[in-house]
């Protein structure tokens, strides 16, 4: 469709009063149509850019706005980033130069404007400039210089964190390990990272759901904590390492001067090595930053208290009897395409519940709709004869079993424990399995959602310990998805593990 047909759509719904399920049609309409003419020759058809900006900016409520936002990272946004191509980096650098240059001049965007302008930039060009500088910066970190404090940004999500900013923490706390390290990030971060004395927590969060003027709401904070950590020690002696954050906006948005910045670009066609994982390309890029070859693997470092209760509860389901010890997340980060089905993951844990002994600690999820679930499959495994228990990570009443399900609610720092203590990791594409490979238990990932294999292979779990992926093909045509053959193909990946 025109852009004209969708301007009028939106001049008529503005009229008679904004309907949150009309908002969010037309933001994915006029989304999708962008990626319409994008996919076809590559056209950069500015104009549904700037009519989804009027949808994101038109009112003060998020819950009227987050719809038009929703549409642009997740149908526009997602899709370009995660093809690892440099005309879709290309791209998504002038879609967000043009949003920023929009919310500027919105009476919403007045904190927007005055924060670039103290950067200068002035203008969509002067956000682009930056960036390609960013990109092109080849700066170089030396043992020999004066590091007092190093920055690091989060990258939100948590299998991302521990795929990219555990690496780099660790090659960096070698070259300068007088240096303070200081994590800025979400509050999961201390569940996972928590045991590492060197590292410090600065909490920010980061609305993956919200409007946009709420998600540029932590690039705000950002600024005033990293402001703050270099008035405490000097702007000389403090530098930011940033991993691709949304924080930033993946580089867009600026945090300190370019001297003191190292942006990690981890999607264009600079990226070093297509067929590498994350891990791997993150080491690639430390090797020419410090000039030096070494590697490190994935890391987390669980607080004794999480690994304390986890090591006692496992203890006591292996007294009982217990042979192997299983856990399974379902979870799939608020994405349903990486969701095989319902019918599957029950026909999975029947299924592993065949060889004696097992025990199966079911990761219940957060929310209503998870638990609900979690409860209902529960009951299923019940019907067929098999002892289940719920309970909550830490409760020290609750017995074990030798032979069954027990279906928890936890933490994210609660579950790694558990895992830590596990004999493997079954899962979706999720945090659970990067957690699991860096905690060296094996680990199979079920992925679904995507067929783009440089995607795959950059977002599969990685480590010393040998992991698996089973990829199911839920885009081209659900129908044909048969769950006999992905579940004889995580059975025969389990052989491997004595299973």
């Amino acid at each position: 469709m025109k852009s004209s047909y969708y301007g009028k759509k939106w001049s008529i719904l503005k009229k008679k009063g904004a309907d949150a399920d009309d908002l969010r049609l037309l933001a994915r309409q006029i989304a999708y149509s962008f990626m319409d003419y994008y996919l076809q020759d590559c056209r950069y058809a500015d104009e549904y850019i700037d009519l989804l900006c009027e949808m994101m900016t038109f009112s003060a409520d998020p819950n009227l706005t987050h719809h038009a936002a929703a549409a642009l990272f997740s149908i526009i946004v997602e899709s370009l980033c995660d093809d690892f191509e440099e005309l879709q980096t290309i791209t998504y650098n002038k879609i967000m130069a043009q949003v920023m240059t929009f919310c500027r001049q919105v009476p919403g965007g007045k904190e927007l404007d005055l924060t670039l302008k103290k950067f200068g930039i002035q203008a969509a060009d002067d956000l682009l400039t930056r960036i390609n500088r960013v990109r092109a910066n080849h700066n170089s970190l030396s043992s020999h210089q004066r590091i007092k404090k190093i920055l690091l940004l989060s990258r939100v999500t948590i299998g991302a964190d521990i795929a990219v900013t555990s690496v780099i923490f660790q090659r960096l706390s070698k070259i300068f390990p007088e240096a303070e390290f200081v994590l800025i990030g979400g509050s999961k971060l201390e569940e996972l990272y928590g045991g590492n004395s060197r590292i410090r927590f600065r909490k920010l969060a980061y609305s993956r759901k919200g409007g946009l003027l709420e998600r540029l709401s932590s690039w705000y904070a950002a600024l005033e904590a990293i402001q703050q950590e270099v008035a405490s020690d000097g702007e000389n002696e403090v530098i930011l390492i940033d991993p691709d954050s949304r924080i930033s906006q993946l580089g867009i948005l600026p945090l300190v001067p370019l001297d003191r910045y190292y942006f990690f670009d981890s999607r264009s066609g600079n990226s070093l090595n297509y067929n590498v994982s994350m891990p791997e390309l993150a080491n690639s890029w430390l090797d020419t930053l410090l000039d030096k070859k070494d590697f490190c693997y994935p890391n987390v470092w669980l607080p004794v208290p999480f690994q304390d209760i986890a090591t006692r509860y496992c203890d006591l389901l292996r007294r009982k009897g217990a042979q192997r010890i299983i856990v399974v997340n379902f979870g799939v980060g608020g994405n349903p395409r990486k969701r095989v089905g319902r019918r599957f993951e029950e026909s999975l844990l029947l299924t592993l519940l065949r060889e004696p002994n097992t025990v199966i600690l079911l990761d219940k999820g957060f929310g209503k709709q998870e638990l609900d679930e979690a409860n209902s499959m529960l009951a299923v495994i019940e019907k067929h004869g098999y002892l289940t228990i719920q309970t909550v990570f830490g409760d020290e009443k609750t017995d074990g079993l030798a032979w069954g399900v027990i279906g928890l609610q936890s933490r994210i720092g609660e579950i790694g424990a558990l895992i830590a203590n596990s004999d493997e990791f079954i899962g979706y594409d999720s945090a659970c399995q990067h957690i699991s490979v860096a905690l060296e238990i094996p680990c199979i990932t079920i992925f679904a959602g995507s067929n783009n294999m440089r995607f795959i292979r950059r977002w599969s779990a990685y480590g010393r310990q040998s992991s698996h992926i089973v990829h199911v093909d839920s885009l081209t045509d659900t129908a044909a998805i048969d769950i006999e053959d992905i579940i004889a193909r995580i059975m025969y990946h389990r052989k491997g593990y004595g299973g």
